[in-house]
């Protein structure tokens, strides 16, 4: 594996941008997930604001891994978003240098805003946790729609509209500035891996109650 390079993204990356939407519809489909669709327009947008995050391989050129930050609720809500990693590059801490530094740029860009994220993967909510977020419960996210269009090529996007939006098989995820200085006074801090045998647990259970859900109404 080559070295690689990780920084905000730019119009001098324009032209990576449809090879980072093909790897994201291969990896959904390798998962058997959906994910919103992305067009190489909507990401060379991100670039030009300076709202992405890429990691280029430093002998070719090529992209390694990429994510890209949205607001919602007028600035109060930032999600990272799209982050995609190339297979040949994993297991390598790309993924966690590119959100390491998606959350910086959030923080710098938004330094009041709540950075969020929903995802059923335990090595991001790993990443997420060391990071600073927290497990919340979907009452606390964004109500706007167009934060939740995002969830509708997914296979699960049944379950989360029978629960009315209370719950899925992912799990939210919340980074709040205004609960981040500790006091004495605070509890000790929530650490994943001293509860990752509880979430796992916790992912068994949800499956076993929702996915009949989700089949029942897969078979309408």
């Amino acid at each position: 594996m080559n070295s690689y390079t990780v920084q905000i993204a730019s119009q001098a990356h324009f032209d990576l941008a449809e090879s980072i939407c093909h790897e994201m519809a291969e990896s959904a489909k390798a998962r058997g997930t959906g994910i919103a669709k992305r067009t190489p327009d909507y990401l060379q947008e991100k670039m030009s604001e300076g709202k992405a995050i890429i990691a280029t391989d430093d002998v070719t050129g090529e992209f390694v891994g990429f994510c890209y930050i949205e607001t919602w609720q007028h600035g109060k809500f930032v999600a990272n978003s799209g982050l995609i990693v190339k297979p040949s590059y994993r297991q390598y801490g790309v993924a966690k240098a590119v959100k390491s530094k998606a959350f910086d740029l959030s923080r710098s860009r938004f330094p009041d805003a709540k950075i969020i994220g929903i995802t059923t993967s335990l090595a991001v909510m790993k990443i997420n946790s060391d990071l600073g977020y927290e497990p919340t419960t979907f009452s606390e996210l964004p109500v706007d729609d167009n934060f939740w269009k995002g969830c509708q090529s997914c296979v699960n996007y049944d379950i989360l509209t029978r629960t009315e939006r209370k719950i899925c098989l992912c799990t939210g995820m919340i980074y709040d500035p205004n609960q981040a200085v500790a006091t004495p006074e605070k509890d000790e801090k929530w650490i994943f891996l001293k509860n990752l045998a509880d979430f796992t647990q916790l992912k068994k259970i949800k499956e076993k109650l929702l996915m009949p859900f989700h089949k029942k109404g897969k078979s309408k």
